[in-house]
Order: structure tokens, then sequence, then C-alpha cells
């Protein structure tokens, strides 16, 4: 039987090349459809990507979209390689990246970057054509960005969609001056929802939503170590907006459950809604946050390949749950 499945797509800065082999293995499944996608930063560009080789060439066209694009991403890089290991040598850390952050401390993207070079721009306006997406996107599209000024999230449809809004999903403050668009300052979408659920609640009729997250929800040890701690909090930070966003819902279904019998269409939907999620397997878990900026190729490839490997652990294990039931229990984000 046909499924139809939406996405939502963490950002997380080079380990998006997670989700990209996640994405690689879901588009070879010969029944499986997309009503729509959100993501915010690499979340957007995987969401952006995704839709622009589907309108191309269907799945063939979004597997080639997608390694396009991180293709070009890690041959504009400058960062050495480094290994999916939290013991790497030394010697192997992405050492231009340690540098630029530590120059981030002192000086900003104003500083830095006077005239507001973006590699980015480069890649994402050669690869995309973004007036096809506004007129013949196939999957619906919810990009996120942080607007400035409020610091609410502000989401972006596919009828809108342009180099800016991308570029604003994507712009880490320290590194990179503020995007405007329509006259307004915007930062990655990641600080204010990352990723968005609720457009793809509350705005889809798909009932089967499956979110692909790049930073780990629970850490078995406490961290001691300075480098670790930073990158827990960090963790911490990118994922407070997703489980606030995810407690809400479970708060709102629940309350739908005792409803009955006055029951609506907003009831009913929240009471039939099927949650996945498909996390990061251990190996990508245990990269410190630094390793989100090494956008050297082959960390990417490597990336990718335990993305595809951990699709296949999740369709094997859930897939049969598509269209059926939720392998994620979301009463737990209410405990």
């Amino acid at each position: 039987m046909p499924r139809t499945i939406n996405l939502a797509l963490q950002g997380g800065g080079a380990l998006g090349a997670f989700t990209w082999g996640v994405l690689d293995r879901l588009l070879e499944e010969p029944n499986l459809a997309f009503e729509a996608v959100s993501g915010s930063s690499a979340g957007a560009m995987n969401a952006l990507a995704l839709a622009h080789g589907l309108a191309e060439a269907g799945p063939d066209g979004a597997k080639k979209t997608l390694e396009a694009f991180w293709t070009a991403v890690g041959s504009a890089s400058y960062s050495v390689q480094t290994p999916l290991s939290s013991e790497a040598p030394a010697g192997m850390i992405a050492t231009p990246s340690k540098f630029l952050l530590g120059l981030t401390r002192f000086f900003s993207p104003y500083q830095l970057n006077p005239f507001d070079i973006n590699p980015l721009r480069s890649i994402i306006e050669r690869l995309f054509d973004f007036e096809k997406i506004r007129q013949a996107s196939p999957v619906r599209l919810f990009v996120g960005a942080t607007h400035v000024r409020t610091g609410a999230l502000r989401i972006f449809g596919e009828r809108d969609l342009t180099a800016e809004h991308l570029l604003a999903s994507a712009c880490l403050p320290a590194l990179n001056q503020a995007v405007l668009v329509e006259g307004e300052a915007y930062w990655d979408g990641g600080y204010t929802g990352n990723p968005p659920v609720y457009p793809l609640v509350y705005e889809c009729e798909c009932r089967d939503i499956a979110i692909v997250l790049l930073l780990p929800l629970l850490r078995s040890e406490t961290p001691t170590s300075a480098n670790a701690i930073r990158s827990r909090l960090t963790e911490i930070h990118f994922n407070t907006t997703f489980l606030r966003e995810m407690r809400g819902l479970a708060v709102v279904r629940r309350a739908a459950r005792r409803s009955w019998p006055l029951r609506g269409s907003l009831e009913r939907r929240l009471l039939g809604l099927n949650l996945h999620l498909i996390e990061t397997d251990d190996s990508v878990s245990q990269l410190d946050v630094e390793k989100s900026l090494n956008t050297s190729l082959p960390f990417l490839l490597r990336l990718k390949a335990e993305g595809r490997a951990r699709a296949e652990s999740w369709l094997a294990q859930n897939g049969d749950a598509l269209g059926r039931r939720s392998s994620l229990n979301l009463d737990r984000f209410a405990e």
C-alpha cells in the first residue's frame, strides 16, 4: 500500500549530512511519498534539496540533488578530516574551526567578515531553482528562521522561498551577519524551532510525522570535562524548543482524549497522529559540537553512511508502523 509521511528535519550544521543519509535511504522505498517537510538550518537545506530534486526527476532526482548539495559543501570546506570518534588524536581535530570559534568570542561577524561572504550563497543559488520551487514544489515546505527583533520563530512556506529565506534559516549569528528578509533581520531557525513540528500537525493532512534528530536527547553520563560540558549545554539549548513543542503536543492530545463525545476536527486530528523518531546512533551522538563546523567531504560521507544505516535499521524495526500507529510514545514528553 502507498504510504505518505511528513518529515521534520533538525538542524545541526555539518551533522545535517546524517539526515542526507536518512533521506537517501527513505527515497529508495518504492511506496513511500511525502506531503510536507519542515526544517531549520541544515534541516531546511535538506528539505529544499529534497523538494527540488523531486520536482525535477522524482526520487532519483532528489537523491542526486542531495548529493550535489553536500558534495558542494564538502568541496568548499577548509576543515581537515575528522573521524567519527571521540577518541581521535588531537592532531586530527578540525583546527581551523576551533580557531574560528575562538575568534568569535572576541569579534563579531561584522568585524571578522565585513563583506558578509557566505559560501552557502553561491552553492544554493547555483543548485536550486527557487522559481521552480515556488511554482511547482511537489511537497509543502516549512522553513524556520528566528526573527532577531522579537526572538520569535518565523515559518516560510514554499511559495515564498528565495535564497535569502534559506540563508536566514542557517544564519549562525557568531559567524554570519544577520540576513535581511523584507527589511527584517533573521538568525538561525534552530534557536526557536529545531525542527518546527507544529506546521505538520496543524496545516497538513497526513497522519504520519517522522522526526529526524541530530543532537541526542539523552546522555547516559554527566559530562565532566570542559569540552563535554559545553557540548552538552549546546545540545540542551538546541533541543529545548523541540522538547517544549512535544510536551505541548502531548498535553493537548491528552486533553483531546478527555473531550469525548464533543470532539471536533482538531481533536480528531491530534488523536489520529502517528509520530516516529529517527535518532542518531552512538557514533554520531558522541561527537562534540565543534564537529558541526567540520564540512570536509570525507567527514560528510561518513555521516551520510551512518544516516543510511540508521534509516535502514529504523525501517526494519518500525516500517510496518507507518500509516497504522505511532512508534514514538508522545506521553513520555509530558512526564
